[in-house]
Formats: C-alpha cells, structure tokens, sequence
C-alpha cells in the first residue's frame, strides 16, 4: 500500500509540475520594431491552451513592400490590425532545463495574419488615396524575456498578401500602374523588436 501511495504521489507531482508549464493567461504590452516593417504596436496574448496564445495587436507601421504604392511619399505610417495564433513548441524543453518561460518566453510557429485598412497614412499627400491590404505569413519565431518587463523578439517567414486598389477619386483611373483591381503578392517577413510588457 505505501508503494501505491508513494507512486501515486510521484503522479501527482509530475502532473502539477507539467501543468505549470504554459503560456501565460494575459500579457498586455507595447513594442518598437525593425526588419521589413518598422513600426510601434499594442498587443496582448490570450492564453488559448496551455501551448497556444493568440496575440492580438494594432499600431502604426511603415510598410517597405508596399512602397511602389506611393511613390515620392519618403517615410510613410499607416494603420495595421493583426491576429496571429502562436504555438509555443518549446516550453516545457525551456523549463526543464531551468530557462525562462515568464512572459512566454520560448520558440513559437504561427500564422499571422494582419490588415492595413484604406483609414490614413501618416505623411501622405491629400490627393492620393490609400489603398487596403491584407497578409497571411507562416512564421517562425522566438521571444525572450529580458529583466522583468522587457522583452525582445525575432521572427521570419513567407506569406501571401492581397492589396485591394480603389479607383482614383479625381480622375477614376485605377491607382496602381499595373491596372489591376487586386494585386496579389508573396512576401517575406522578417522582424526584430523590443517591448515593454506591463
């Protein structure tokens, strides 16, 4: 009877320790980044299950490939709207060797998918309208904890985009020299950032 105790005991408190091991419930921050987008965002990540956090954010960002849109408009900011599924894969690796998890600090794969809707460009000239885009990127990515409120991010990836043009308001002709309505796009996707996590 004591051996079934004593492993029933050791079951327990494998499974406690395992259950510990996830991403956080809710982590609100704000972060600057670099790479093909360089920009500032809010963000939170929801605790979806005990591997999965949807990170959810809205910003400003200056957009490289999305550039030809607006040419001789220099340093451009426009809005962006994302949602990205991020599975955490190393975690409990992480802990098990004594890492960091805090804050979800680990290895992730997700899909991220993020919208620039036609509302405003920062540093755009009045006659030209702004056109909307939406991309999905497959992405790989890292995020480590740095003191107890910061942390940085890396992530790459390749994905496709859908750019919607509109009509020019002044003169009805299609926006983009190409003459088409939708434009389809693939598009790497390379970020470095630093947040601060409240």
């Amino acid at each position: 009877m004591k051996k079934v105790i004593a492993f029933l005991i050791l079951a327990f408190n494998l499974n406690a320790n395992a259950q510990e091991v996830s991403v956080d419930k809710s982590i609100f921050g704000v972060q600057a980044g670099f790479g093909v987008h360089i920009g500032i965002w809010f963000n939170n990540e929801s605790k979806l299950s005990n591997s999965i956090a949807l990170r959810s954010e809205i910003g400003l960002e200056k957009d490289f490939t999305v550039g030809d849109h607006y040419d001789g408009a220099g340093f451009i900011l426009q809005p962006v709207l994302t949602l990205e599924p991020r599975y955490y894969y190393n975690l409990e690796k992480r802990n098990s060797k004594g890492k960091n998890t805090t804050n979800n600090s680990g290895n992730y794969f997700s899909i991220k998918t993020s919208y620039h809707p036609d509302w405003f460009v920062i540093n755009l000239a009045d006659n030209v309208t702004k056109t909307a885009d939406l991309a999905i990127v497959p992405t790989w990515g890292l995020k480590r904890q740095i003191g107890t409120h910061f942390a940085y991010e890396t992530a790459v990836g390749f994905g496709y985009r859908v750019v919607y043009l509109k009509e020019n308001s002044v003169n009805g002709n299609v926006q983009n020299v190409d003459g088409a309505y939708n434009r389809n796009q693939y598009i790497p996707y390379v970020h470095l950032g630093i947040g601060y996590i409240f």
